[in-house]
């Protein structure tokens, strides 16, 4: 778990397009994050595919956009929700049938905040 800097998929990031060519969402970084859950289209994609991890954070939320967890300081990013998902828990897919909850604990507001990141938090139950 933690700050992984790669913006795994179109839905973790606000503008993607605008993104490609940047650090945190190049070809490259994208497809070695593929190693970790699988490669979205594939079978066993987010399901213990790759080298058996489950993007947690996706699972739970479905397919949508974010939830975001990092924001540029730049402008009124954090504002409008113009966010990254690049904070991540990877479970193996035993311990990811075991969550109860999932939530980034994003700040009320922008001077509210302590980081350009925000917690993501993940309660198993074992």
């Amino acid at each position: 778990m933690g700050d992984l800097n790669v913006g795994h998929r179109t839905l973790d990031i606000k503008n993607w397009k605008g993104n490609v060519k940047r650090a945190g969402f190049l070809p490259e970084e994208r497809a070695y994050f593929d190693r970790f859950v699988g490669a979205e289209g594939e079978e066993g994609y987010n399901a213990g595919a790759g080298f058996g991890w489950v993007d947690v954070g996706r699972r739970w939320a479905g397919e949508v956009p974010g939830p975001y967890t990092w924001w540029s300081q730049r402008g009124k990013a954090f504002d409008t929700d113009t966010g990254w998902r690049i904070d991540y828990h990877l479970a193996t897919a035993t311990l990811a049938e075991k969550v109860t909850s999932y939530a980034v604990d994003r700040a009320d507001a922008y001077d509210k905040r302590w980081s350009d990141h925000a917690p993501v938090v993940v309660d198993y139950q074992l």
